[in-house]
């Protein structure tokens, strides 16, 4: 392999990412781990980050730039907010000392804002990602995944921006409650998930009996698992858009993501008129680091 650069790190609540890259700000090399920051003490971190980067790291000391969770009060070490409005793209690290003499950590700070309150963890370099590629982006992106997140930019900024525990309900639902007998299975009822989006878009107020009606369905009427399961996905999403109007009404918007659920995201806004970009977060996220990367290095 060509010599390592520099590191690209993406560190969430429940898996770690690491790139290596080259000079030339070419992926070199990709790994990664379940090492999410829930599930490590604080003086776990740098071992887990050495187990996947340690093969690329020669003896001088190789910069690790680091977004997400890794800078959460519960992280590596605390990565203060930066209040909305403000720009990703000049987000200044923090180079916390670290005891491997061969990497120096650098860990990207989150956006906040005040009112109504809100967080974000590794977005906003998405988010970064998003305006470097495209300077003139006035409009919304969604990242849709366990916290969804809808964020406005204007003039290079995060102006404000709101988030929707959409995954982590769905999670839960299918996982933890009576729910969990009417979605098992990998297919999924497309059909089902676009009426239940339209049914939560026109009267959010009923998501819980909804949500019940899904586990009745099966035992009445032999409502099959996969439509149960879009139902489900559709219900959530449908009352999250419900909650998201003024983001996506009228606006431009880039959903950016997994692809299956960008899709499901996608789908469900084009069904609302709305026309989308997309983008995978592996693209943005690399994009926001090396970003973040030639800013630390550029001449002062």
């Amino acid at each position: 392999m060509r010599k390592t650069d520099w590191i690209a790190v993406d560190w969430g609540t429940s898996h770690l990412r690491v790139w290596a890259i080259g000079v030339d700000g070419a992926v070199l090399d990709k790994a990664g781990s379940a090492d999410g920051m829930g599930s490590l003490a604080q003086a776990d971190f740098e071992p887990a980050l050495l187990r996947l980067i340690d093969p690329w790291l020669g003896n001088d000391p190789t910069d690790v730039i680091a977004c997400g969770m890794v800078g959460a009060k519960q992280g590596w070490v605390e990565a203060p907010y930066r209040p909305v409005p403000c720009k990703p793209g000049e987000a200044t690290p923090i180079t916390p000392a670290t005891q491997d003499s061969r990497i120096r950590l650098h860990i990207l700070p989150g956006v906040s804002q005040d009112s109504p309150a809100d967080v974000m963890r590794g977005e906003e370099t998405q988010t970064a990602g998003v305006i470097h590629e495209n300077p003139q982006f006035d409009g919304i992106l969604c990242l849709p995944g366990t916290h969804t997140k809808w964020i406005h930019i204007s003039a290079e900024e995060i102006v404000s921006f709101r988030t929707a525990m959409t995954g982590e309900l769905f999670a839960l639902l299918s996982h933890h409650s009576v729910l969990r007998h009417s979605v098992g299975g990998e297919d999924f009822d497309r059909d089902a998930f676009d009426s239940a989006v339209a049914e939560t878009l026109s009267r959010p107020e009923r998501l819980a009996q909804s949500l019940f009606n899904i586990r009745a369905e099966g035992l009445l009427h032999n409502q099959s698992n996969a439509a149960s399961k879009g139902r489900l996905s559709g219900l959530l999403i449908g009352a999250e858009l419900a909650a998201a109007k003024p983001y996506w009404l009228g606006q431009q918007v880039l959903i950016g993501g997994a692809p299956a659920l960008v899709a499901l995201y996608e789908r469900a806004l084009q069904n609302q008129g709305v026309t989308c970009l997309t983008r995978d977060a592996e693209t943005l996220t690399l994009a926001g680091l090396r970003l973040a990367h030639a800013k630390l290095t550029e001449a002062p």
